[in-house]
């Protein structure tokens, strides 16, 4: 799918962001424009505003890179190598109570780190960058070699770059570089109750599928 076509009038850029394996190894990333990525993502929302994202990043030839580059799965190492940073997206599994010291179990951690992921990739992807969020890789390796404390959980490694030719992916991975589409509305949303379809009568059902 090379040209991806939105039921609604969508951003622009949130149909242009997609998730390439084929990075430029001769055009690295700029601690510029990491640092511009990351304001992105400390904007995003959490509840009760905790933020409980964190970011362990390496550039590729620099301090940290071999060692979290081998965290991944061999099949992820094969592409990854090429990108020009790699990202440690981490959430903060506790929360702060009412009382100093106190902490309790986060019911949104999870999500709360995937908005401010989500963020992050817009952002790089105005810059001219591209990701390609990966949760293949060795977590608990992951949380020794990053040095996490224990209510510290890696949710995923990110590469980072600008996007080069699919010719010099491994080969089985090059016709697939490419955007994919994604499931029509009415298989992900419903109404009133999981599984209940989209009331029929609704407005211009058929130009904005059924929402």
């Amino acid at each position: 799918m090379k040209n991806r076509v939105a039921n609604h009038p969508v951003l622009p850029l949130i149909l242009e962001r997609w998730s390439t394996r084929a990075f430029d190894p001769s055009r690295p990333v700029e601690r510029a424009e990491l640092g511009v990525i990351f304001e992105a993502a400390r904007w995003a929302p959490s509840a009760f505003n905790v933020q409980p994202w964190r970011f362990v990043f390496a550039l590729r030839g620099e301090t940290g890179w071999d060692a979290m580059k081998d965290v991944l799965i061999p099949f992820n190492q094969s592409w990854a190598g090429s990108a020009g940073a790699l990202i440690c997206v981490v959430s903060q599994a506790d929360a702060p109570g009412n009382s100093p010291g106190e902490r309790f179990p986060s019911y949104s951690h999870s999500f709360d780190a995937g908005a401010a992921w989500a963020l992050l990739a817009l952002q790089a992807h105005s810059l001219g960058l591209s990701t390609h969020a990966m949760t293949g890789f060795d977590v608990e390796r992951c949380k020794t070699v990053l040095k996490l404390p224990i209510n510290m959980r890696p949710e995923a490694i990110v590469a980072v770059g600008r996007a080069g030719s699919a010719d010099h992916l491994p080969e089985g991975l090059r016709e697939r570089d490419a955007p994919s589409g994604r499931q029509a509305i009415e298989e992900l949303v419903y109404e009133g109750t999981f599984g209940a379809p989209i009331d029929a009568s609704s407005p211009r059902r058929g130009d904005v599928n059924g929402v």
